[in-house]
């Protein structure tokens, strides 16, 4: 591409290989930030020869030229040391800057600029193809080719089909929209057209609105999910910001609006709204405006914050500002004065009101039942059956002697709605805030970009006197080993190695394979990806798995570490040729490639975590610490004891997983799976140098690995090659300068040349890259035909048959895990308690959102008394504490998924129970929960006033109770929904759901007798806040009086000679309520409740079950509970 289009192109490269590297024209070697060297790529190699550096044999020119720039990896020629050499990074600068390249290139530069400034021909011709290019209209200085407009139709037409090709999103969204539809048709069915259905029709209109609201909360996320790609893009001037954000509108609207055209018409006809087109028309576009309105605030809010965590903050906080100040709950003209003015910049509340006189604006509703007073009950017939002159109906709008309540003076007495102002109003005002929500979107990516932050930097825990004690003995060892590594790098350098004898490690046990099949099942039969594997791992051996891409190293890998669960293995996989037991599995350490640790911790306390729970119970606390120091030195991870895991690199992750593998003291074998992967040359180089000590010590270590320098290569005893299909190429030594294997394929045709890495000699060889194979034979007939296979047959009945004879290891302890259950949940629980109060966004998250929205529910209802509406206000300050659950589950899920991907990794090494691991989770969030329910409590009974009633100043300590258990409710449920579920996406789609039924059925918005008797018959019964707002409730209102304000009395006459006492005291015996002036013959005023007893009593609550219905709510809190711990135990998710 270079040599084609004549581009300039600048690469780093990690790990190249020869090949790859003579194709460059210059290279660059940087040393901390210093110049070392620029040139030909052919004179490197030389340059640095010159200045005293040693080339070693089959080492490639990459490999050689980053390996002087490592004070562990570099070597000096003969007779050559660091006193004569330049190798700090300034003395190598300096030596490049004297040097003959150097001074040539600073000659070559000048006229090089020279000939740009005068030689425009190329220059002008490339800027005449760049406007060339430019769409007409957009502006030669641009940096973009298309214009907007033109960006935002290849844009949308782009995100159009993301969005068709994400089938599962597609999916779920019109699922679960068309599920929670026929939910709310069912809980609102068939509404009648009478004073009953009144109440009713506001809250499906409400509970319409409401859905729809929250379907818009999970653009937050998605906003910040996309933010890396859109950085990435922008910044290359693919396009404008705000290209994408309008195209995402724009692609967005054919599926929305198909979803909700799907939810409106369920919802609409199943609860019977008013049967009209026009009617129904109107429904829908009023609430596609809303969801388009609310998706656009929630996406600004998404894009204007740096991370979910205050996006959630803002988010919830906002809000049930919108709920509440929506008119549903209290109506505008009844709010307080200094608050009610939010209703104006509420989106919610227009579209309410919108959707209010849509429907009430030709309804005629016939009042009848409970609204007509006096009536007959129980056995009382004296007042007619229909209203009479002497009645009075109690539905707001009612008129004296009629039966009849238009809906629209029903809605303009109770909620202050005028149908008049439904299009020049609420209308306008929607479009307006859609038309801002959409501007300000674009405004706000445009503006605020927020880069991603790509780490580089280290945190640190703050330092206790134990541990600032021994990092000061941590750095006085690393002192003291400094002249010992300066010895052993002599030694290196001059080609002595300390021979190993073979008798160091023969009380240890040897790993053995024999015959190694596996197969996997596939659509239509099963697959087989390992065929007739053999091989051993002898104690104080570093032995490398390689192969080619889809040979099956990995799957190899897993086999021998019994990590799979899914398929056939077929074979012999012995220990001191002995099947293997139940033990196996806390013998053995397994350091996966994906670098998976709890990321709050530190790197002393993830190994002590390791080796707490890993070596045997029995060993004393202090001998477990000394053991992690002393790994912690091996690793040479000392000025990163402190280190919190989240913020290290990649080359210190790597060295950690290994340290807590390590830190169990796995006595059998040590598997690593790809360590090197992601790392540079100079890292990875580091890093088995690392296992080189750790295979010098005893410890067996077999280790898949990809693409290994020269010198890394030479630093493994033992090489198992694998081919496509998973057979096996060649299992044997690798020698000195790798001259065993390459004298075996040397001895079938495969001749490595000096110059080239003989690791990846080996694998063109067999045909594993783009060339094809050297030689006629496929290689594992070659190898099944060898002497070389025949040897590793005998070596390997050899050592079953000593193994044998000798005294067979006996295992002290025989359980599954090496530390009672009471002992793993002490580590367990205090390792998440830690790594909570390491997480401050997810602290302060929760408490706030705790306070923010007890706040503004009271400050809503501040001061309640003792009226009517202030009785049904108390019943909708309590009914809010149903939304802890939604304030607590979408923090946890995410908590909680993070968690089980590390105890995935550490139960496959038997480390702790999974129940001990459900039960730490919840154990941790307990203190938490303690402190978020004290807070919305005190926000709630005083600044509402609670306590009025019989119960007192103890009620209100019960109702502390009922919050606590609440919360409590909410984290179990939430742990619950992470472990049933495989992954967040899936997890935070039932969020919603959850909260919309259960917050249905529980009889407030729906009262009681109003449910149908489906619902009524079992949800209701099974429903966890029925219990709750049943224990509040009945405790709140008990004993409470009432008294009625002079607009709240139902005012009637009685008959002619009649006192109001005479004519209405059998109804109200037989009711509710009490009569304000018995003795007068006109203008009776009857008040619906005298005490609290009287409004929850209808609804199925009773005083008397308070403390029952808590037992109740707190058994929902042990089954959630207890069923997370049987789903951690058998719902992992993770096939292997």
């Amino acid at each position: 591409m270079t040599d084609v289009l004549g581009q300039t192109t600048f690469a780093t490269l990690y790990q190249a290989g020869e090949g790859i590297y003579e194709l460059f024209d210059k290279v660059m070697v940087l040393d901390q930030g210093h110049t070392v060297y620029f040139g030909p790529p052919d004179q490197a190699r030389a340059y640095f020869e010159q200045l005293g550096y040693r080339s070693l044999l089959c080492q490639s020119t990459a490999d050689y030229l980053t390996g002087c720039t490592d004070p562990n990896e570099r070597q000096f020629a003969p007779g050559r040391s660091e006193a004569d050499v330049p190798s700090t990074p300034t003395a190598l600068e300096a030596a490049f800057q004297s040097s003959d390249l150097a001074r040539d290139m600073a000659f070559q530069l000048p006229k090089y600029k020279v000939h740009m400034e005068t030689e425009k021909t190329d220059q002008d011709a490339f800027r005449a193809a760049v406007i060339e290019d430019k769409k007409k209209g957009v502006s030669p200085k641009s940096p973009y080719t298309l214009g907007l407009k033109d960006q935002v139709i290849a844009l949308t037409r782009r995100q159009f089909q993301m969005r068709l090709q994400d089938k599962f999103q597609i999916y779920t969204s019109y699922g679960f929209m068309t599920v929670l539809a026929f939910f709310i048709g069912g809980c609102y069915f068939d509404l009648p057209p009478t004073s009953a259905g009144a109440f009713t029709r506001s809250s499906v209109l409400f509970t319409a609105l409401l859905v729809l609201s929250l379907d818009t909360f999970v653009e937050m996320p998605i906003q910040m999910f996309g933010r890396p790609i859109t950085t990435k893009q922008t910044g290359y001037g693919f396009y404008r910001p705000a290209a994408v954000q309008i195209a995402n509108v724009l692609a967005d609207m054919p599926f929305s609006a198909t979803r909700i055209l799907i939810y409106d018409i369920i919802i609409y006809f199943m609860s019977h709204l008013d049967r009209s087109a026009g009617r129904f028309f109107i429904f829908h576009l009023i609430s596609y405006i809303t969801f388009l309105a609310m998706q656009g605030f929630f996406r600004t809010i998404g894009l204007f914050c740096s991370n979910f965590h205050t996006a959630f903050r803002v988010g919830v906080s906002i809000f049930p500002t919108l709920i509440l100040y929506s008119g549903y709950m209290i109506p505008i003209n009844q709010m307080k004065r200094w608050l009610f003015w939010v209703s104006y910049i509420n989106p919610v509340n227009y579209a309410w009101s919108a959707l209010m006189k849509n429907e009430f604006q030709r309804l005629n509703l016939t009042c009848d039942g409970a609204y007509i007073v006096p009536r007959n009950a129980g056995n009382i017939t004296k007042y007619p059956a229909e209203l009479g002159p002497n009645q009075v109906c109690t539905l707001f709008g009612a008129k004296s002697a009629s039966a009849i309540v238009p809906g629209k003076d029903y809605i303009k007495i109770g909620y202050d709605l005028n149908v008049d102002s439904l299009w020049h109003r609420d209308f306008v005002v929607l479009v307006v805030f859609l038309s801002f929500f959409w501007f300000t979107q674009t405004v706000v990516i445009e503006i605020f970009p927020h880069v991603v932050w790509s780490g580089g930097i280290s945190f640190f825990a703050k330092e206790t006197s134990e541990t600032k004690k021994l990092n000061e003995e941590l750095k006085a060892r690393k002192e003291q080993k400094a002249e010992e590594e300066r010895l052993e790098k002599i030694r290196a350098m001059d080609g002595i190695k300390r021979k190993k004898d073979p008798g160091d490690f023969t009380d240890r046990r040897i790993f053995t394979w024999e015959r190694v099949n596996y197969h996997v099942p596939v659509g239509g039969g099963s697959l087989q990806l390992l065929n007739n594997v053999y091989g051993y791992v002898r104690p104080g051996t570093l032995t490398a798995l390689m192969g080619a891409s889809g040979a099956g190293k990995t799957t190899c890998l897993d086999v021998l570490a019994q990590r799979k669960n899914i398929g056939v293995v077929s074979g012999d996989i012995f220990v001191d040729g002995r099947p293997l037991d139940a033990n196996f599995a806390r013998g053995t350490a397994y350091a996966e490639q994906m670098d998976v640790h709890e990321g709050n911790a530190t790197v002393r306390e993830a190994m002590r975590f390791s080796a707490y729970l890993r070596q045997p119970f029995h060993v004393p606390k202090e001998e477990k610490d000394a053991y992690v120091e002393d790994m912690i030195e091996l690793l040479e991870l000392q000025d990163l004891s402190e280190a919190v895991i989240w913020s290290l690199d990649v080359e210190s992750r790597k060295r950690l997983t290994i340290g807590v593998e390590l830190a169990g003291k796995p006595e059998l074998l040590l598997f690593l799976d790809e360590p090197t992967s992601g790392l540079d040359a100079q890292s990875a180089w580091n890093l088995v140098r690392f296992l080189r000590k750790l295979a010098d010590s005893g410890q067996a270590i077999l280790c898949t690995i990809h693409q290994p320098s020269s010198l890394l290569f030479e630093s493994f005893d033992r090489l198992l090659l694998l081919g496509r299909g998973g057979n096996t190429i060649y299992f044997g030594d690798i020698g000195e300068d790798s001259h065993v294997m390459r004298e075996y394929f040397a001895r079938y045709g495969a001749q490595c040349p000096s110059n080239v890495n003989p690791a990846e000699y080996m694998l063109e060889a067999i045909g594993a890259g783009i060339t094809p194979r050297v030689g006629d034979r496929d290689w594992k007939d070659i190898w099944l035909d060898s002497p070389e296979f025949a040897l590793t047959r005998m070596e390997i009945e050899e050592i079953k048959h000593k193994s044998l004879a000798r005294d067979r290891f006996v295992d002290t302890n025989p359980s599954a895990y090496a530390t009672p259950l009471w002992y793993q949940v002490k580590v367990v629980v205090a390792r998440n308690a830690l790594s909570l109060w390491r997480s401050p966004a997810y602290i302060f998250t929760r408490l706030f959102l705790h306070l923010i929205v007890s706040l503004l529910v009271s400050l809503l209802f501040l001061q309640l008394g003792h009226s009517t509406r202030d009785l049904q206000y108390r019943v909708f300050g309590i009914f809010w504490v149903i939304a802890l659950p939604g304030l607590v589950i979408p923090q946890l899920e995410p908590i909680f998924l993070v968690n089980r991907s590390v105890f995935i990794r550490e139960a496959s090494s038997r480390i702790y129970s999974p129940y001990v691991f459900a039960i730490g989770q919840l154990l941790g969030e307990i203190p938490y929960s303690v402190v978020c329910a004290i807070i919305y409590w005190v926000l709630m009974v005083y600044p509402m006033h609670f306590g009025q009633g019989s119960a007192g100043t103890n009620g209100t300590g019960f109702q502390l109770l009922v919050i606590l258990i609440t919360e409590l409710f909410a984290v179990s449920l939430g742990q619950l929904i992470a472990s049933i579920t495989p992954s967040i996406q899936i997890a935070s789609l039932f969020t919603t759901p959850i909260q919309i039924v259960l917050g249905s059925l529980c009889g407030v918005t729906i009262p009681y007798p109003a449910l149908i008797t489906f619902w009524r018959s079992w949800l209701y019964q099974l429903n966890p806040f029925t219990r709750m707002l049943g224990a509040m409730l009945s405790t709140e209102l008990h004993g409470l009086k009432i008294t009625c304000k002079p607009d709240e009395f139902a005012v009637f006459n009685p008959p002619s000679g009649q006192t109001c006492a005479a004519w209405a005291s059998d109804f109200v015996k037989a009711v509710s309520g009490y009569i304000d002036n018995p003795n007068d013959t006109a203008g009776c005023r009857y008040c619906q409740y005298s005490v609290g007893d009287e409004y929850f009593l209808p609804l199925n609550i009773k005083y008397t079950h308070r403390w029952r219905d808590v037992g109740i709510l707190f058994c929902f809190f042990v089954f959630n509970f207890v069923a997370t711990i049987f789903a951690s135990r058998y719902l992992r998710f993770a096939r292997r």
